[in-house]
């Protein structure tokens, strides 16, 4: 066994065992064997045979799954926090393609991807699904960067042929070759990184260029990433470009992007009908809330209690540059804001999320599209975090109390002193 891989960590520990459960162990030994998580153990009780593995013991912080950010844009990291004044389809046109078409140019795309995977390596994320842009040469310099970062991610080239302006999009049978060469060069080259198809949404891709990439999907098993039912203009948008189609989501469903052996996550959701929320439950399909996006560009509230209820398959994203920063504690505290807004001034019947609820959806939910990923049950892969809080509270806390107060303090009182995926160490520079 690999001794990077095999170790013991002490500390106050909280994990997900569903949705509304936090479990929560004082002072516990947490036993990785392999890279997995093997045992929680009461401070003490570790067994005699575990006894020459390195343990590192965090006093009293806290350690926590690792988090999974299903949908972020990387080439938007550049210019997060501006232009928040328009709404989404304004929004792509005046701040997105422009910024994206510069990474046609592969030393504008070094630098902007040097501060965006290390600025991600910093943050509170393990896991991700990442959208690039059109160009593969970025694309596949974007997959290198995440891949020596050690973070486990999935990286999609965009596919777009039409209604995007003429310096970033491609004809429709350039953009299934470039895929295919895109899948070819990075086969077999990365240990961390993964290829995920990514149609930008209905609106850029042709039936036809969606009909070649449900022939990818099915041919290579790959996962699939896209936008849906995010804004009321672009629904309206679609039923103009898809009139055969009974809702938006039968647009990804015809051309056999929701079926199959890769898994499919769709970002936002906000107006999803219900026949098309019975799509996404058919087909096990995952849906990215991404609140501050959603609140950032006006698209409204997704009403996640709903989604919830129906067991749907439901995790957090920060959609960077919708989404102003990489925090997924920003997320998850964002996420139980908007369903008390929604709750207040929407639909009394959906009651708001609760911590434990939001925490899952960061954790156990969204980490279920890597596997067995985001909790600290027996056989998960040990994605570990460890929160630090700057100064001790002169109120006495549980660890409970103490766990949701270092979320929403953020960095304003919490230090992430240690982060390990799949049970090897990421290197901080700020511990």
């Amino acid at each position: 066994m690999k001794r990077e891989e095999n170790f013991v960590l002490r500390g106050n520990i909280c994990y997900s065992v569903k949705s509304t459960e936090l479990r929560c162990v004082r002072r516990g030994d947490l036993l990785v064997l392999d890279g997995k998580v093997g045992a929680i153990f009461p401070e003490g009780e570790l067994p005699e045979r575990f006894s020459a593995l390195p343990l590192t013991d965090y006093g009293e912080d806290i350690l926590i799954p690792g988090m999974t950010d299903l949908h972020i844009h990387a080439p938007q990291y550049s210019f997060r926090g501006t232009g928040m004044d328009l709404e989404l389809l304004d929004w792509l046109s005046t701040n997105t393609f422009p910024e994206e078409a510069k990474y046609r140019d592969l030393s504008y795309a070094e630098r902007a991807y040097t501060d965006f995977v290390s600025d991600l390596r910093e943050s509170v994320t393990t896991r991700a699904l990442v959208f690039a842009t059109i160009h593969v040469p970025a694309t596949l310099l974007l997959m290198e960067k995440l891949d020596e970062s050690g973070l486990i991610t999935m990286v999609g080239k965009v596919n777009m042929d039409r209604n995007s302006p003429d310096f970033l999009r491609e004809t429709t049978e350039e953009s299934r070759r470039s895929t295919e060469e895109w899948l070819s060069e990075s086969a077999g080259r990365f240990q961390r990184t993964f290829p995920i198809l990514t149609p930008r949404f209905t609106p850029s891709c042709t039936d036809e260029l969606m009909r070649e990439l449900g022939t990818l999907k099915a041919r290579m098993g790959l996962p699939v990433q896209s936008h849906l039912s995010e804004n009321l203009s672009e629904l309206a948008w679609v039923k103009e470009l898809c009139p055969w189609a009974d809702c938006y989501g039968e647009t990804y469903r015809r051309p056999g992007l929701l079926y199959g052996e890769g898994k499919t996550v769709m970002a936002h959701c906000v107006y999803s009908s219900e026949e098309e929320l019975s799509l996404l439950a058919e087909s096990g399909s995952y849906i990215a809330h991404c609140p501050q996006s959603n609140t950032n560009l006006s698209s409204g509230i997704a009403p996640i209690r709903r989604y919830l209820d129906r067991s749907l398959r439901v995790g957090l994203g920060t959609d960077v540059a919708g989404g102003a920063n990489l925090s997924m504690l920003r997320a998850l505290t964002d996420a139980i804001a908007v369903s008390k807004l929604r709750w207040r001034i929407m639909d009394e019947t959906l009651r708001p999320l609760c911590f434990e609820e939001a925490f899952y959806l960061a954790t156990k939910g969204g980490g279920s599209f890597f596997g067995n990923v985001g909790s600290f049950e027996e056989g998960y892969e040990a994605d570990i975090l460890v929160l630090s809080g700057r100064r001790e509270s002169v109120r006495e806390q549980g660890i409970r109390e103490r766990l949701e107060q270092l979320v929403y303090l953020g960095g304003e009182g919490t230090r992430l002193r240690a982060k390990f995926v799949a049970g090897r160490e990421i290197a901080l520079d700020a511990v």
